[in-house]
């Protein structure tokens, strides 16, 4: 992958195990992340589908993702 996306990956990463979202946080929407990383929203959604089939992350049809980590920000 390009370095945009590595970029975007560790940022999504860092706002997951940081705690910053809490146990079961749920991320910002595309758009927001797009805006707020300088990043298009199909590097987004790339991104986000890589962390999802790692497990970091679960996508609820309709609400978007949620972190799957604990009250330490570990992933379960």
């Amino acid at each position: 992958m390009g370095e945009k996306t590595d970029r975007v990956e560790r940022a999504i990463r860092e706002l997951i195990t940081s705690g910053e979202l809490g146990p079961g946080g749920r991320l910002p929407s595309e758009r927001t992340l797009a805006k707020e990383l300088d990043a298009g929203r199909t590097t987004i959604r790339l991104v986000l589908t890589r962390l999802s089939a790692e497990g970091i992350i679960r996508s609820e049809h309709g609400r978007g993702y949620f972190a799957n980590t604990d009250e330490n920000g570990e992933v379960k």
